[in-house]
């Protein structure tokens, strides 16, 4: 693989839309096995990596259940696609950052689908299916973290009392997602009639997500506060101020959809909103941690200021 006469890579041009489809598949992944789950077609193909035991297809046993949980496997391919192109794009860059978060993108996807097979041979454990969700969203941290770096290096890190306030955000929100996925687990959308529940208390549990929801919105506030009062930093501000819109209209749906026990089309509006609060809250992190100001350099002119052009 060689350069172009101004030292960029050919490949490496195309990481940054490639960077943005990652993102967008990996939510979309998340949404269609929500979709698996809210319509109980958790096992309408019973087994894996077959649909059924004699066929990797659910034809001659089609039926609505079936044609779902097929269709959300059949996603990983583009899924895949995706994750391959990235991860060419990115090995072409001269930045090693990019690189290692390139590779493991892409073994998000084999793990994912390891996940995915054990969830279905354990018929919907809550506790596997939790851990299926946590880790889609944070693949699309991740994924966030590729595209702010495709700007140029992040900047030495903040260590100052705004980043710790930061971290206790970024802390906060994956402990309500955590929780949301608990809250889940105890309720009505398993993915199948039969599938078993965690055994706690809906009401119970539902009370604690709260509750930490309304720590995690009071953070998030605070945080903001912080960074209008400190001033200087208009990209991180930018960025919580979207994750504070996030997070009000996440905890509207929320509320909602306790109040109106749980309808199909709200439920999956809320794990839309999970997945957007993992992309935002990482990128505000990102943004107050490593405080810049105005547009970086695209990702390779950076590496050509701190690297030679050769061939390789």
């Amino acid at each position: 693989m060689g350069v172009t006469p101004g030292g960029v890579r050919p490949m490496a041009r195309f990481l940054r839309p490639l960077a943005w489809a990652t993102l967008v598949a990996n939510i979309g992944i998340v949404l269609t096995g929500g979709a698996v789950r809210l319509t109980g077609s958790g096992l309408g193909c019973p087994t894996w990596p077959r649909c059924t035991e004699d066929s990797y297809t659910p034809h001659g046993e089609l039926d609505y259940h079936s044609a779902i949980e097929f269709g959300n496997r059949t996603l990983t391919f583009v899924l895949v696609a995706v994750a391959v192109a990235t991860l060419v794009a990115g090995l072409a860059s001269a930045r090693r950052d990019v690189r290692w978060m390139v590779v493991v993108l892409f073994l998000g996807i084999p793990a994912q689908a390891v996940i995915g097979g054990i969830t279905v041979r354990t018929d919907l454990n809550p506790w596997v299916v939790a851990f299926h969700l946590l880790v889609s969203l944070a693949i699309i941290g991740l994924a966030v973290r590729l595209l702010l770096s495709l700007d140029g290096p992040l900047p030495d890190p903040d260590r100052g009392w705004v980043t710790r306030l930061a971290w206790a955000t970024f802390a906060a929100g994956w402990a309500v997602l955590y929780l949301g996925t608990v809250v889940t687990g105890s309720g009505p959308h398993a993915g199948d009639e039969d599938a078993v529940r965690n055994g706690l208390d809906p009401r119970s549990t539902s009370q604690l997500h709260t509750d930490l929801v309304f720590l995690f919105v009071g953070l998030t506030a605070g945080l903001l506060f912080a960074l209008l009062a400190t001033g200087g930093r208009s990209r991180a501000t930018r960025a919580v101020e979207v994750l504070l819109g996030v997070e009000v209209a996440q905890g509207a749906i929320g509320f909602v959809q306790y109040a109106t026990d749980l309808p199909v089309v709200l439920v999956g509006l809320h794990l839309l909103g999970a997945a957007l609060i993992s992309a935002v809250m990482t990128w505000a992190l990102l943004e107050v941690r490593h405080p810049r100001t105005g547009r970086l350099p695209d990702v390779e002119t950076a590496g050509r200021a701190h690297s030679p052009s050769r061939p390789t």
